[in-house]
């Protein structure tokens, strides 16, 4: 096959304080027409440098050598009037994080409207039928509902799947997907592979797909190049390449995978927290007097209760109602219904009440870098509940997060950087520390793998495994991996639209589920 982008002995280094940093190292290789290539390698090791190089999207502290090729233009020193007709038109990106490239300021359907307009020359009625036709392709439910909503208004799945839908509105001939399927449920996911391959088949389109997680890169692709340290260390077709690898490195990614079961609970631990017939709906507010027009349900009628050393998973699409339902238990929204914090029904405290107990229910959310602040250290990020809650007042500060960071597989003596200056699966391990610090009774755990490499997501699921049978923790974890969720629960939850529909023990519903939505579920994780 003809390579429509090819790149030869790519190198890149970064300037800074007048010192180079090579972070890839001679990669070469090439994307047909109607082909998909998968980059697969862990954080650092230099994919998406590689990717962004090929249409000059590096900073000013980026110096570029070799050769890269689209359609036979060279794009290593191309002019910025000829890349910009080429970016989003000729070729488009699908970026890991949609909230650091959607306008806050700006509602899904301008934002839509404007890539339409600059490259198809769309406007009014026929651009709106064109948004409202890429939407119903990525899976957004009631899209006309949703062309005025903000980015901040829609749930982590939903926003990658406006951002996919940006991409594909050119239809171009090369798609360069970085990590595009992170933030979504296996469902939406398998819609969304599915789609990129009708695309790509249909349209001829190039596929440059890049990656953590190798079930992905075999469903979907052709050829793969495993990096590591910059360089690739070993590329082949899919189908080889997973029959017989050949370098230690991508063996070893191989097999990384979560398994294994939490300890037991033991048989007379407490309940920690309950929840009895939670409903949590959002009024829908419109005209001058901004009268309730009706309501999104996001919890409908919820029961579930969680004991010392216990875990409950709560699975369900983008937009079930998972995280809502957490935090409503945690009382960080308004709900009706009972909820009991050991033993205390605690639905109708005062917030100066619930101080008390903040220290006791703790959170670790999916981003962590998003939930560390950049100005503080990582002592200071860990120690700043100590301070507020007044938790062992006579130690010394320092001395208390020393321990922590061992507990958590952290070096003591990196507390004074920096979280840019930490790997993402370090920063998790911040994320958990900061809880842990607080000795809570309670953990929400609100995706804290998807983000992070397979080889990392099994060490974070030792870690949080190792702390509850150490600590007695209670666990609600929702997550949209099915095989984090199997390796760390010992009951599931499964929601769907607001809808509790399925719960038991983890090997009851994983083996032989009653429901039709988690058959579904089931079905699409394989």
């Amino acid at each position: 096959m003809t390579a429509l982008l090819e790149v030869k002995d790519l190198r890149v280094s970064f300037r800074q304080d007048g010192a180079l940093t090579e972070a890839v190292k001679g990669v070469s290789f090439s994307v047909a027409r109607g082909e998909t290539v998968a980059l697969v390698g862990e954080s650092g090791s230099g994919k998406s440098v590689s990717v962004l190089s090929t249409l000059a999207l590096l900073g000013e502290s980026a110096e570029v050598s070799g050769s890269v090729t689209y359609d036979g233009q060279q794009m290593i020193g191309a002019k910025e009037t000829q890349l910009r007709k080429i970016r989003g038109n000729d070729i488009s990106f699908i970026f890991q994080e949609p909230m650091t490239s959607l306008n806050p300021l700006h509602t899904i359907e301008k934002q839509l409207a404007e890539s339409i307009a600059l490259h198809q020359g769309l406007a009014g009625a026929a651009a709106r039928a064109r948004i409202l036709e890429l939407l119903e392709q990525v899976g957004i439910q009631d899209a006309e509902t949703r062309l005025t909503s903000y980015p901040h208004q829609l749930s982590g799945g939903q926003r990658q799947r406006v951002m996919i839908a940006m991409a594909l509105a050119n239809e171009p001939d090369v798609l360069i997907a970085d990590e595009p399927t992170t933030a979504l449920d296996v469902t939406i996911q398998a819609q969304i592979l599915d789609l990129l391959k009708d695309l790509k088949d249909r349209l001829g389109m190039g596929l440059l797909f890049i990656t953590h997680d190798l079930g992905i890169v075999r469903r979907i692709a052709d050829r793969v190049c495993v990096m590591q340290h910059g360089k690739i260390v070993e590329s082949d077709s899919s189908e080889r390449l997973f029959a017989a690898p050949q370098h230690p490195y991508t063996i070893k990614l191989l097999g990384a995978e979560p398994s294994g079961a939490p300890a037991p609970v033991p048989s007379q631990s407490q309940v920690i927290a309950e929840a009895q017939n939670l409903k949590i709906w959002f009024p829908i507010q419109a005209g001058l007097l901004r009268r309730t027009i009706g309501h999104v349900k996001a919890v409908n009628d919820a029961t579930l209760s969680v004991r010392a050393g216990e875990t409950i998973g709560i699975v369900g699409e983008s937009g079930s109602g998972k995280t809502t339902l957490a935090l409503a238990m945690m009382r960080l929204i308004a709900s009706e219904g009972q909820i009991v914090f050991m033993g205390d029904d605690v639905r109708r405290w005062s917030t100066r009440q619930l101080r008390s107990l903040r220290k006791d229910m703790q959170i670790v959310f999916q981003d962590p870098y998003g939930s560390l602040s950049p100005r503080m250290t990582c002592a200071q990020i860990i120690s700043e509940g100590l301070g507020i809650h007044k938790v062992d007042a006579g130690r010394d500060t320092r001395e208390l997060v020393h321990e922590v960071m061992e507990e958590v597989g952290l070096d003591p003596a990196t507390m004074d950087r920096y979280p840019h200056e930490f790997s993402g699966g370090q920063r998790q391990r911040i994320a958990i520390a900061r809880a842990m610090v607080l000795r809570p009774r309670l953990l929400v755990l609100d995706e804290p793998t998807s983000a992070l490499d397979m080889t990392v997501q099994v060490q974070i699921v030792d870690l949080l495994r190792d702390l509850q049978r150490k600590y007695g923790l209670a666990y609600i974890f929702i997550s949209h991996d099915l095989k984090v969720v199997r390796a760390m629960s010992h009951q599931v939850m499964v929601m769907k639209r607001g809808d509790v529909v399925e719960v038991g023990n983890v090997d009851a519903v994983f083996d032989a589920p009653q429901h039709d939505y988690t058959r579904t579920l089931l079905q699409a994780a394989t």
